[in-house]
């Protein structure tokens, strides 16, 4: 399955898509966006050329917002891209929230977005409070240390293990919220559970609150290896959607002695039966546990081999 739709809005304002004609207009109620589409790009306009107009309008040191859209469509990186953000950083000096490739597969499919290293971005705008990438293909994130930093998403269609590496270690003090898609191993997934158990001992980030791993092909594994981690004992919302989980992972979970202290668990876009969503409906029902059960999907079998497909790989 793929990403099929844009965004339609980015920190409660409604996306407008960036035409230099045009300008900045009205910054309370919009935030922009800027990318290329295929006519465009056919006229040699560039992603990193409309970022730096954008730039040089006279409202751009009020943006708060900047989403980019697609920046090619024949397997170039987003390194020009990064080095005109930090190009135009004394020009847009309010910039608190970015998204980096609201992309659909009708542009680029999520596992041939081609990306770089990013970490530029992040040190140029150090009021930035939202980071949310997508496309893991030559993503770096090396080095990264903010201090104002809340939220960091990452989606990808299969992410590598070195990509969570960078972020484990990264200076990130005031991180409230993350979020990786990690994928699956047919498109570059190469993290195994243990591979988190740092971040599920609960040694990384003091003020986290949310931990989103989602889209994951090994949801069961996962389930288990979280059911009972210490890291449940201080976030607030665990989101394991996206993924294939089944009831043996559900089972985990239920069986937890700590699942029932979260305000909140979003399993949306899984396999479990009838039977287990009832069980989680009486621990609900019971602790007070809001539970998302959105999307129970149905597994696909051929050749007698069960199949449970994630939200997003290709």
């Amino acid at each position: 399955m793929t990403i099929d739709s844009n965004i339609n809005t980015f920190n409660g304002k409604k996306i407008e898509v960036y035409d230099p004609e045009t300008g900045i207009v009205d910054l309370s109620k919009f935030a922009y966006k800027i990318g290329v589409d295929w006519d465009s790009k056919e006229e040699g306009k560039t992603t990193e050329g409309l970022l730096e107009t954008f730039s040089n309008d006279p409202k751009a040191s009020e943006v708060k917002e900047i989403v980019i859209g697609c920046w090619d469509f024949e397997g170039g990186n987003s390194s020009e891209l990064v080095n005109m953000f930090v190009k135009v950083k004394d020009k847009l000096k309010s910039l608190q929230y970015i998204f980096f490739g609201d992309i659909t597969y009708e542009e680029t499919e999520m596992s041939w977005i081609e990306n770089s290293l990013v970490t530029p971005v992040l040190e140029a705008y150090p009021g930035l409070v939202h980071f949310q990438v997508r496309g893991g293909n030559s993503l770096s994130l090396a080095k990264l240390k903010h201090q104002n930093l809340k939220t960091l998403i990452v989606e990808t269609g299969g992410m590598s293990k070195s990509i969570i590496d960078e972020i484990f270690n990264a200076g990130l003090p005031n991180l409230e919220h993350l979020e990786l898609w990690l994928g699956d191993d047919n498109y570059g997934c190469d993290i195994a559970p243990d591979d988190l158990k740092t971040l599920l001992d609960g040694k990384l980030f003091p003020k986290l609150k949310y931990l989103g791993l989602c889209n994951y092909y090994m949801s069961d594994d996962l389930a288990k290896a979280i059911a009972d981690a210490p890291i449940l004992d201080r976030i607030e919302t665990l989101d394991l959607s996206k993924g294939n989980l089944s009831d043996e992972g559900g089972n985990a979970l239920l069986n937890s002695s700590r699942i029932a202290r979260l305000k909140n668990l979003d399993l949306s876009h899984h396999y479990l039966s009838d039977e287990v969503m009832g069980l989680f409906g009486k621990l609900c029902a019971k602790t007070g546990l809001k539970t998302n059960l959105d999307e129970q999907m149905e597994a696909d079998e051929y050749d007698d081999e069960i199949y449970r497909n994630i939200m997003v790989s290709e």
